[in-house]
């Protein structure tokens, strides 16, 4: 793609400030698949146009993570777009006001990737759509775990619910949130890395877990778009990744007992965990489980973080 119309023009904008979202990937049946978008929890991010060419990252609050470019999933993010682009005499920094920890099961590494990603194409004039960004924040999500997955960045950039038909070739489709969808999510203060809860999965399945899941897969999103929130809640399960995954989740079993007597449609991992989600009908049964959560976690002295969103529809915008 050519930018050579892009250099000698003075770009309107020279930074940009951005709301870069936390996601929930899997959503129980949909292990690399399916993610939605959060639209309270999120990261911020400065992205800043400089003479000097390439991509630095200058500033990093509110985590421990490395400023290198090429150790730093934002950085890594936006050198696979530059990549693509011709050679620009000119390059970008990055400030990164971190909100989502590290290895919460929220999309931490997807949040920088995407809003590093989205930020340096708006102050290029847009030659990328945001689906086609999904490609490059890919990238840094590869850093992070060792695996390309879309099913968080799809969703910090397109907002909504989203699904990946397919990795090769890329092939993401978004899915609107029925209106009173809400999202509590409970963080439970350990870390657990994507690549540890990875160890544990089998590569294979029986082909009968697998006709499960591909049922809860066409149930989940058939009730996203007939917005028939039962058929959601039916099929919010999760028969092949979270029996192995859940045992690394102090409290899992009762968090998601919680909420269902408190009226969720659905529980689970949120992502690879620790982070445990539920989704309901409506902000009051969603604030309800969130309280019921949290009083599980108080009883076992366990510091937690909690969340009550409704679904984000717009993805990484700007502030």
């Amino acid at each position: 793609m050519s930018l050579c119309h892009f250099a000698t023009l003075k770009l309107k904008k020279m930074e940009i400030k951005l709301f870069c979202p936390a996601t929930i990937a899997n959503l129980s049946c949909g292990f690399d698949v399916l993610g939605l978008c959060l639209d309270n929890a999120g990261d911020e991010m400065i992205v800043r146009k400089v003479d000097q060419k390439g991509v630095r990252i200058t500033k990093i609050v509110g985590a421990d993570l490395p400023l290198e470019t090429e150790k730093n999933v934002s950085g890594v993010a936006a050198l696979a777009m530059l990549e693509t682009l011709d050679e620009l005499d000119f390059g970008f920094e990055i400030e990164i006001y971190k909100h989502i920890k590290a290895g919460s099961g929220i999309g931490s590494s997807a949040a920088s990737s995407a809003g590093a990603v989205f930020g340096i194409n708006e102050l290029l004039g847009r030659p990328y759509s945001r689906k086609d960004l999904v490609q490059f924040a890919m990238q840094g999500e590869k850093l992070a775990s060792g695996n390309a997955h879309a099913d968080n960045v799809a969703p910090a950039l397109l907002g909504g619910f989203t699904l990946v038909r397919s990795y090769a070739p890329l092939d993401i489709i978004r899915i609107d949130s029925p209106e009173e969808l809400y999202a509590t999510v409970v963080h439970p203060q350990i870390e657990l890395k994507t690549s540890d809860a990875r160890s544990v999965l089998k590569q294979n399945v029986s082909l009968k877990s697998a006709i499960m899941q591909w049922g809860n897969v066409g149930g989940l999103v058939a009730g996203l778009y007939t917005k028939d929130y039962e058929l959601i809640g039916r099929s919010l399960h999760d028969e092949i990744v979270e029996p192995l995954r859940s045992v690394l989740i102090p409290g899992f079993d009762q968090i998601k007992q919680t909420a269902y007597e408190n009226g969720a449609l659905g529980s689970g991992i949120s992502g690879s965990g620790p982070s445990i989600f539920a989704l309901s009908r409506g902000k009051e049964t969603a604030d309800q489980i969130a309280k019921a959560m949290s009083d599980v976690y108080e009883k076992m002295n366990l510091p937690y973080e909690i969340h009550v969103s409704k679904i984000n529809p717009d993805g990484v915008r700007v502030l």
